[in-house]
C-alpha cells in the first residue's frame, strides 16, 4: 500500500474526517482520476471547522459534553465489559475458543465506544482514559487473525463460516466501525496501534471483495463511509475504490455471490442501483449510513447520478417520511420506512441511531451545497430526535422515540442490541465539528451556541467568540477576538437563517446591516478587524405546527414549537389529562423560562380545554358527550420528557373536542399467541395490501423469535357472523432474516363455547408472494382461529389476513 500521509497529531483534522467536506480535491483520488466519471463539481462546497478548534462555553451544550465525558463514556465502557462484549474479543485473542455472548455484531459497540473516547481525548487529555483505551486496543489487536480478519463471533464460532452470509451477519458493518474508531484514535493521539489493525482488516476485505473477486453489497451499510475515511487518512486510493465498488453493487444482480444473484431487497436498499433511487425505503439506519457514503463519493467524483440520487432521496425523506422531531423510520417491523405520510405517534419507532444518521447525512449535504435547508434538518434532529435519546443523568437511553406514550415507555441503561448508547456517545463528543464551515469567501455559522473557535480562512486565523442563550433566545453575537496572518481579501461571515424564523435583523459593529440572504444564509460583508461584532437577532415566537393532510395520525391536531425546540405535554405537569386535552386555534400560548426545571428550560403555558376520558357506551349507535372545561396546561421540550415521574406524553394535541370522540369498538378484534416486540396484531387487518412476501413498507405480525413452535392468530367478532373463506398473505424474509411461510396451518371457528375445525376439500397452501385462500362450508361463528405450525428452525409471520362469507 502507499505510505500513510503525514497528519498532525493534535487531531485538528479529525472533525473533517467525519464528513464529506474534507474529501474534496486535492486528494490522491480526485475527480481527475481517469477511472472516475467526468462531471461538473458541486457549486458551493464547504469545509467544516474541526471540532477540536471549538470549545463550548454555554449553559446548554458545555454541561452536556461534560456529562457525556464523566458519565456516559464510563457507563458505556462498564456495560461493554459487563455484557461480555469485551470478553468476546479477549476470548477471540486467547485462541482457546469459548462461548460468544450476545448478538453477533456486538464487536461494533466496543468500537463505537473507542471512537467516542478518542473524541474526548482530543477535547481534553486524560492519561487514565488513554491507558484504558490502549489496553482495550491491545485486546482487539490480539484477536486479529494473521490474514487480517477480525470478528470475534466467527473467530469463536468457526472461521469457515466467515463471509458466507454478508446479507445478514454484519461482518463489514463491524469492520466499518472499527475503521472509524481507528481513524479517530489516530487523529486524537497520534498512535497507530488501532490504525494498523484497521489497515490490516481493510486489506483483508479488499483481498476478498472487488472486481474479479467476491461481488457483493454489504448487508448493513457502514463500511463504505469508513473506507473513505481510511483512504483520506492513509492516502491509499484502493480503500476509496473498494467503497465505490460496494456502492455500485447495490441493486445489481450478483450471480457469483452466496445469494446466487438474488438482491437483498428494499430492506437493505438493494432493490435498484443507487443512481436510480428516488425514494427512501427499508431499514432506516442502514439507509442513513448508505447515503452518507453516497454524498461522500459525490463530493469527490462529482458523479451526477449520485448527486441526483442523494438529493431526491433526502427530499422524499424530509418531505414525506420524517417526524416533526426529526425522527425517521416509523415501523418496528423493519426498523424503517413504510409508505409516504405513514407517521403514527404512539407506535413510532424512530430509532436513535437513525436520527444520528440523518444528522450526519444532512451535515454532509450542507457542506456539499452550502444551503441552510439541510442544516435546518440537522438542527431539528439534534434538538429533538437525538437529544431526547439520552437522560439527564447521562446513563439512560431511548432506543425507540415515540411521539405519544401512555406512560410505559422509558429510557433503559442498556439494551441487548445496544447500538444506540455508544452512537450517542460518539455523536455528542464530536458535536463542535458541526458548528462552523468555510469556503474561499469566508466563514459559515451553522450551529448557534456560546463558544470560542479558531478558524483558518483566507490565509489567516480568526479567533471568534459566539455569545447566545440559544435555543431559548434568538439573539446571537459574534466577536472577532483576534486575526493572525495576512488575508488576500476580507472574510465574509454567513449566518444561517433557520426555516422556523419568521423575521431576522443583522447588525455589524452596532450598525444595521442589510440582511442579504443567499441559500438561507445572511451574509455580513465588511472589513473585519479585532473587536468587530456581528449581531443576528432571530424572532422566536411560539408557533403552531401542522402536518400535511395526508398524515392521518395528525388530522385535526397541532404541535407547538419555539425556535428549534418541539414541545410535548407530560402527565406530571398536566394532572387533568394529556390525551383528553384540547388546544383550540385561538388559545394563547406564552413562553416562560424555568431555570430550575430539568436543567434549565423554557416551558410553554396557556389555557386549554379538557374533555375527560369518555368511553363509548356499549352497543350504542349514538351518544351524548360531556362539555369540555377550561384548564391550564404546561408543555416542556420533547427532549426533556421521561426524566421525572412516569406518565402520559403527547406531542400532537387536538384542536377540537370532536377529534377526541371515541369510536365504537371494532367489529373484529385481532389477537395472537405471540407478537414480536414493537409489532402489532392490528397489522393483520389494517387494509394495507402487500406486493410481495418480503414487504417492508407495511406493518406485519411475526412470531419472532419463536421458531418451530405452534402459534395462532384469532379474530373475535362483536356479533356472530357467517363466514365461508379465509385468505392469508404469509411473510417471508428467509433470504436475509428468520421467517418463512409455515409448515402447515388449519382453520377453526367458535360455535358457542366450542372450537371446531372447518369442513373443506381445499388445501392449506403456504406459497409466498400471494394470498393463500381456503374455502369451506359456511358456518355461523363468533370467532375464527388459524393454528400455525412453524417450520423447524424458522419463525413466521403474516402481512394480511382476510375473512369472507
Amino acid at each position: 500500500m502507499n505510505a500513510p500521509r503525514k497528519i498532525p497529531r493534535n487531531a485538528a483534522a479529525l472533525a473533517c474526517l467525519l464528513s464529506a467536506a474534507c474529501l474534496a480535491a486535492p486528494t490522491p483520488f480526485a475527480a481527475s482520476d481517469p477511472d472516475q466519471p467526468s462531471a461538473t463539481p458541486p457549486p458551493h462546497p464547504l469545509t467544516p471547522v474541526p471540532f477540536s478548534a471549538i470549545k463550548f462555553t454555554d449553559d446548554f451544550w458545555a454541561p452536556r459534553q461534560k456529562l457525556v465525558r464523566e458519565r456516559t463514556l464510563p457507563h458505556n465502557l462498564q456495560q461493554c465489559e459487563a455484557t461480555g462484549r469485551i470478553e468476546n474479543l479477549r476470548l477471540a485473542g486467547a485462541g482457546k475458543g469459548g462461548k460468544f455472548q450476545g448478538y453477533f455484531f456486538n464487536d461494533s459497540d466496543v468500537y463505537k465506544v473507542i471512537e467516542g473516547a478518542a473524541y474526548q481525548l482530543a477535547l481534553a487529555p486524560d492519561p487514565a482514559l488513554e491507558r484504558t483505551i490502549d489496553d482495550l486496543i491491545a485486546v482487539i489487536a490480539k484477536a486479529q487473525q494473521p490474514d487480517g480478519y477480525l470478528d470475534s463471533y466467527f473467530i469463536l464460532n468457526g472461521l469457515d463460516k466467515r463471509w458466507t452470509d454478508e446479507a445478514n451477519m454484519h461482518e463489514t458493518y463491524c469492520a466499518g466501525h472499527l475503521i472509524e474508531a481507528a481513524v479517530a484514535h489516530f487523529q486524537a493521539t497520534g498512535k497507530r496501534s488501532l490504525l494498523e489493525v484497521a489497515i490490516k482488516l481493510a486489506d483483508h476485505i479488499d483481498s476478498a471483495f472487488g472486481p474479479g473477486k467476491r461481488a457483493e453489497a454489504p448487508g448493513h451499510e457502514e463500511v463504505e463511509l469508513a473506507l473513505i475515511k481510511l483512504a483520506q487518512t492513509t492516502g491509499d486510493q484502493k480503500y476509496f475504490k473498494l467503497a465505490q465498488f460496494f456502492l455500485d453493487q447495490r441493486g445489481v444482480p450478483r450471480p457469483d455471490g452466496p445469494a446466487k444473484g438474488r438482491l437483498y431487497g428494499e430492506y437493505c436498499q438493494d432493490h435498484i442501483p443507487i443512481r436510480d433511487q428516488t425514494e427512501i425505503v427499508g431499514h432506516a439506519v442502514r439507509a442513513m449510513y448508505l447515503y452518507c457514503a453516497v454524498a461522500d463519493v459525490a463530493r469527490i467524483t462529482h458523479d451526477q447520478g449520485y448527486l441526483d440520487a442523494t438529493e431526491s432521496v433526502w427530499e422524499d425523506l424530509t418531505q414525506r417520511k420524517m417526524y416533526v422531531t426529526g425522527g425517521v423510520g416509523p415501523s418496528a417491523s423493519n426498523e424503517g420506512f413504510t409508505t409516504p405520510f405513514d407517521l403514527p405517534n404512539d407506535s413510532a419507532y424512530a430509532e436513535s441511531c437513525a436520527s444520528i444518521g440523518l444528522a450526519l447525512w444532512s451535515h454532509r449535504l450542507t457542506l456539499l451545497h452550502a444551503e441552510s435547508r439541510y442544516f435546518d434538518t440537522f438542527e431539528r434532529v439534534l434538538y429533538n430526535g437525538v437529544l431526547s435519546s439520552m437522560s439527564q443523568s447521562g446513563d439512560r437511553f431511548f432506543y425507540v422515540n415515540p411521539l405519544a406514550s401512555e406512560g410505559k415507555h422509558h429510557r433503559q441503561e442498556w439494551f441487548g442490541c445496544a447500538c444506540c448508547p455508544p452512537n450517542i456517545l460518539r455523536f455528542f463528543s464530536s458535536l463542535g465539528g458541526y458548528a462552523y464551515a468555510t469556503d474561499d469567501s469566508g466563514i459559515y455559522v451553522n450551529l448557534f451556541a456560546s463558544s470560542t473557535a479558531i478558524i483558518h480562512v483566507n490565509g489567516q486565523d480568526i479567533t471568534l467568540s459566539q455569545k447566545t442563550n440559544y435555543p431559548w433566545d434568538g439573539k446571537v453575537t459574534l466577536v472577532i477576538d483576534d486575526i493572525v496572518g495576512k488575508a488576500k481579501k476580507n472574510a465574509d461571515i454567513a449566518l444561517r437563517i433557520p426555516e422556523w424564523c419568521p423575521a431576522a435583523t443583522l447588525k455589524v459593529d452596532d450598525q444595521p446591516h442589510d440582511l442579504h440572504a443567499l441559500r438561507g444564509y445572511a451574509h455580513a460583508r465588511t472589513s473585519w478587524h479585532k473587536g468587530s461584532t456581528i449581531e443576528l437577532t432571530l424572532a422566536m415566537p411560539v408557533q403552531r405546527v401542522y402536518s400535511h393532510t395526508s398524515v392521518k395520525a395528525n388530522l385535526g391536531r397541532v404541535a407547538l414549537q419555539r425556535g428549534p425546540i418541539v414541545y410535548c405535554l407530560e402527565g406530571i405537569d398536566n394532572p387533568a389529562g394529556v390525551v383528553s386535552l384540547v388546544l383550540p386555534p385561538n388559545a394563547q400560548v406564552s413562553a416562560e423560562p424555568q431555570p430550575n426545571l430539568l436543567g434549565g428550560i423554557t416551558v410553554l403555558r396557556g389555557k386549554a380545554l379538557i374533555t375527560g376520558e369518555q368511553p363509548w357506551p356499549k352497543g350504542a349507535l349514538y351518544a351524548s358527550r360531556n362539555e369540555p372545561t377550561s384548564t391550564d396546561f404546561t408543555a416542556v421540550p420533547y427532549f426533556a420528557w421521561d426524566n421525572r415521574a412516569p406518565g402520559a406524553m403527547s406531542v400532537w394535541l387536538a384542536e377540537s373536542p370532536a377529534v377526541l370522540l371515541p369510536s365504537p369498538p371494532p367489529a373484529t378484534a385481532a389477537s395472537a399467541s405471540h407478537c414480536a416486540g414493537h409489532e402489532t396484531v392490528a397489522a393483520l387487518n389494517d387494509g394495507l395490501e402487500p406486493t410481495h412476501s418480503d414487504e417492508s413498507a407495511i406493518p406485519r405480525l411475526t412470531f419472532w423469535d419463536h421458531k418451530g413452535t405452534k402459534e395462532w392468530v384469532q379474530y373475535d367478532f362483536r356479533r356472530p357472523r357467517t363466514i365461508g373463506s379465509t385468505s392469508i398473505y404469509w411473510f417471508d424474509d428467509s433470504t436475509h432474516g428468520g421467517c418463512k411461510p409455515p409448515a402447515a396451518w388449519r382453520v377453526l371457528y367458535k360455535d358457542g363455547a366450542a372450537w371446531k375445525p372447518v369442513k373443506t376439500d381445499g388445501s392449506f397452501e403456504t406459497d409466498a408472494d400471494r394470498y393463500n385462500t381456503v374455502r369451506f362450508e359456511q358456518v355461523r361463528a363468533s370467532a375464527i382461529k388459524v393454528e400455525i405450525d412453524l417450520r423447524p428452525g424458522w419463525s413466521g409471520g403474516i402481512l394480511e389476513w382476510k375473512v369472507d362469507r
